[in-house]
């Protein structure tokens, strides 16, 4: 590889300083025309481009922002594996147990990335995405925080005290976590509230009683949350909680063969089960459609975050819808502004959410 042109190169073939030619990159306005169309005509012939990352360095900042999250790609089967969707609905996904057919279409971490994303380019910041298993979380985690101005982190893909001493030195902010007493940051969803309007709607458009939980093995905050709204909502309604709660480990090979198997073990079947997650909801709802049960017709099935396989399941999947992408608009406008001003609290953000009402609870389609 050639030598990269430097700042020293564009100075010397214009006949300007080095200082003219960062005013002319950085605030033009500064600099007379004639001075400008040099410095750039010198740039233009020798390939020079500005060092972002230098200037940013210069300024005591990486011009970077980073988010990590646990390494889910690296579990079960490739994401070319699965079946091909029938778009049209003329096939029914069925979500088997390497979530192969989840992985060709956003999930919740990828959508919340993706707010992370488009808010970092309209703030002309750089995004390094990055996550580790829990063997190597702590190295992986500790090399980007060096590379960036703040970090954005999903639950559950690092420990909380190497998270609280990478908080000392740069913004944190954690998504769907509970709040803490230190420096870290937290943007999260109505988590409560929102399963209390999916179970009420159950409960009144439906007239079910018989409800069952289902949470994932790892104790989330938020899916914590959401089973203390399931409850709260049971108990307003003046009803008793039938049924232990299901749990979908759902990081192990057969998780929805294993879950489905515990489910139909029961005496006989709730009237409705209410996921924690949507990735669980369309885990179960394929292995009950290969095993003959229809849903909503002998079990309704409700799922909570709101991702886009979600919409083309078959059936398709009612369930509270978190602001994604707005999560990660927002968990970017906080790092930038704890970095601006590190003397600020720490911010804790809770958005609403919408209750998205399709086939699989039994409603008719629009």
């Amino acid at each position: 590889m050639v030598r990269r042109p430097t700042v020293y190169d564009v100075a010397e073939r214009a006949g300007v300083s080095i200082a003219t030619v960062s005013f002319t990159f950085r605030q033009p306005h500064r600099v007379r025309r004639s001075t400008k169309e040099s410095v750039l005509a010198a740039a233009k012939e020798l390939g020079y481009v500005p060092s972002g990352s230098a200037r940013g360095l210069a300024r005591g900042r990486t011009g970077a922002l980073g988010i990590y999250s646990f390494d889910y790609y690296s579990l079960g089967a490739g994401p070319d594996d699965g079946p091909a969707v029938d778009m049209d609905g003329a096939t029914t996904p069925s979500f088997d147990d390497s979530n192969a057919d989840l992985r060709s279409f956003p999930v919740y971490v990828d959508e919340v990335q993706r707010g992370v994303a488009l808010e970092c380019r309209r703030r002309g910041y750089t995004l390094i995405v990055s996550g580790g298993s829990q063997a190597n979380s702590e190295t992986a985690f500790a090399d980007i925080a060096g590379q960036v101005d703040g970090l954005a982190v999903f639950p559950g893909s690092v420990s909380d005290d190497v998270l609280e001493r990478i908080s000392k030195m740069i913004p944190v902010v954690e998504f769907s976590e509970r709040p803490h007493t230190d420096a870290r940051s937290l943007v999260t969803c109505d988590n409560t509230g929102g399963m209390r309007l999916l179970t009420e709607h159950l409960i009144s458009t439906h007239g079910l009683k018989d409800l069952q939980f289902v949470r994932p093995a790892y104790a989330f905050p938020d899916s914590l949350a959401r089973y203390e709204g399931f409850q709260k909502q049971l108990q307003s309604s003046r009803l008793k909680e039938l049924r232990d709660p299901l749990v979908a480990d759902e990081r192990t090979q057969g998780w929805s063969e294993k879950l489905a198997n515990v489910l139909l073990a029961q005496e006989s079947l709730p009237e409705a089960l209410v996921c924690a997650q949507d990735e669980i909801a369309l885990g179960i709802m394929g292995e009950l459609a290969a095993r003959g049960i229809n849903v909503p017709g002998q079990i309704a099935v409700t799922g909570f975050d709101g991702i886009a396989a979600g919409l083309i399941s078959r059936p398709p999947l009612t369930t509270i819808r978190q602001p994604m992408e707005l999560m990660g608009r927002t968990a970017v406008g906080i790092l930038l502004d704890r970095f601006e001003h590190p003397e600020k609290p720490a911010e804790n953000k809770e958005l609403p959410v919408q209750l998205v009402v399709r086939q699989s609870c039994g409603c008719l389609p629009l």
